[in-house]
């Protein structure tokens, strides 16, 4: 099975909003108990949570918690008691320790981490290799970076995210591919602005991420869509791993004129499960 490409929130607290992430094209949704939910609503959102009819197809469902060591993180857990969830979301985790820890209190679920909310994390990124980790994925996440850093902003003069955060979102990625799990792109806030979150997703999926957090469905398609391998993608991927199957000996091979070694080969088989149904 695919990693989710793409990893819809929606408040806990709105069946509304909730009905309709069900009914989107999401491959995860994430149902949020922390930043989208007031204090006064978090208890209602936890008993919808409980509420909630058994999954039928669709989407993977997840619960994005409260930090490790705060009152209502206590109360969370108790929600994957009652419904059909496939994994936690850990907000501003600083280390695999806290995955370890968390994972103690949640039965084993697979932990979907974001690791760059406050100014420790940055210093942790290679501690999730921890073995005992029930790790599933990594993100990263620039908005609560930024007001633990004190910034007036996460932009530089010419729009674009400042080194800083530019940093952050680079250790997500490689931190992910030390740690063996899934790499996913942190958020882009102006959900009507299609051309930007287009150009920012496939940029992502270039550099190496392989799902994007969400914030609206009509997020969803663009997402998808730059994480899906293009036949053209797949027919090349095909061509390296027969080359080397035929040759299997081989460090080194010609494909069309071009040279290709196993880095090819581990990009090929990685556009392959990609490919494969969600």
């Amino acid at each position: 099975m695919s990693q989710p490409r793409s990893w819809l929130f929606v408040p806990a607290d709105s069946e509304k909003k909730i009905a309709r992430a069900i009914d989107s094209k999401a491959d995860a949704i994430i149902f949020d108990l922390e930043d989208s939910v007031s204090m006064e609503r978090k208890a209602a959102a936890r008993d919808i949570l409980k509420g909630l009819a058994p999954r039928a197809g669709g989407p993977t469902w997840w619960v994005r918690i409260n930090p490790l060591r705060t009152d209502h993180h206590k109360k969370d857990v108790g929600v994957f008691a009652s419904a059909d969830f496939e994994g936690v979301v850990l907000p501003k985790a600083e280390s695999g320790a806290d995955v370890v820890e968390l994972s103690h209190t949640t039965g084993h679920l697979p932990i979907h981490a974001i690791v760059t909310e406050t100014a420790a994390s940055l210093f942790g990124l290679l501690s999730y290799r921890e073995p005992s980790c029930p790790l599933a994925a990594m993100s990263w996440g620039a908005e609560d970076l930024s007001a633990a850093l004190g910034a007036a902003s996460k932009y530089d003069r010419d729009g674009g995210l400042a080194f800083t955060y530019r940093l952050a979102r680079s250790l997500c990625l490689a931190g992910a591919a030390a740690a063996g799990v899934q790499p996913v792109d942190g958020i882009f806030a102006d959900f009507k602005d299609e051309d930007g979150l287009r150009k920012e997703t496939e940029a992502a999926s270039r550099e190496g991420f392989t799902g994007k957090l969400a914030i609206h469905p009509d997020q969803v398609a663009i997402i998808n869509a730059a994480f899906t391998p293009s036949d053209t993608d797949i027919e090349q991927a095909q061509a390296v791993v027969a080359a080397f199957e035929a040759q299997p000996d081989a460090g080194v091979l010609s494909i069309d004129g071009k040279m290709v070694d196993l880095p090819h080969l581990r990009q090929a088989m990685a556009v392959l499960a990609r490919a494969r149904p969600i």
